[in-house]
């Protein structure tokens, strides 16, 4: 159910992708070991860190967009 309009589906993706490493983080804490922490760290930081990044690039490149459009 991706919508249309180019900001709010970038929006949309990182939202799943943040709660996918959300849940990540949530199986890992339930392990012990070192298998666990490298995947809470390696896995739910890289999905959490991603999310974030494509957030806040969605964020700039609509802000330019819409700054392009009213120079126009």
């Amino acid at each position: 159910m991706l919508r249309e309009n180019f900001l709010e589906r970038r929006l949309q993706i990182a939202g799943i992708i943040l709660i996918l490493g959300l849940f990540a983080e949530g199986f890992c804490l339930l392990g012990t070991g070192a298998i666990a922490f490298m995947l809470f760290v390696g896995l739910a930081g890289f999905l959490l860190l991603v999310g974030v990044c494509i957030f806040l690039l969605a964020l700039a490149r609509a802000d330019h967009e819409k700054s392009k459009t009213a120079n126009q």
